[in-house]
């Protein structure tokens, strides 16, 4: 798995104290990547997803996040 952190050293971080989806970004899917600064947000509406049964209601906080998250980049596309 991991054996490096953001920690700056090479002692892997206990489970509680990974930075959620920091890496995973970094090292998965290039369209994750391309998504930068929504990147965390919808990693982590993937993650409500596989632990909600695919609910989407559970998830709307998630789903009007990274719906933000999208048009202020856009906005910042533009000008």
């Amino acid at each position: 798995m991991e054996s490096s952190s953001s920690n700056g050293s090479n002692v892997p971080l206990p489970a509680s104290q990974h930075p959620l989806h920091v890496t995973d970004a970094d090292e998965e899917d290039k369209s994750v990547k391309q998504l930068n600064e929504c990147a965390t947000i919808y990693l982590s509406l993937q993650d409500c997803l596989i632990e909600s049964n695919r609910n989407w209601k559970v998830c709307q906080a998630y789903v009007q996040a990274l719906k933000a998250c999208q048009s202020k980049r856009n906005k910042s596309d533009q000008t």
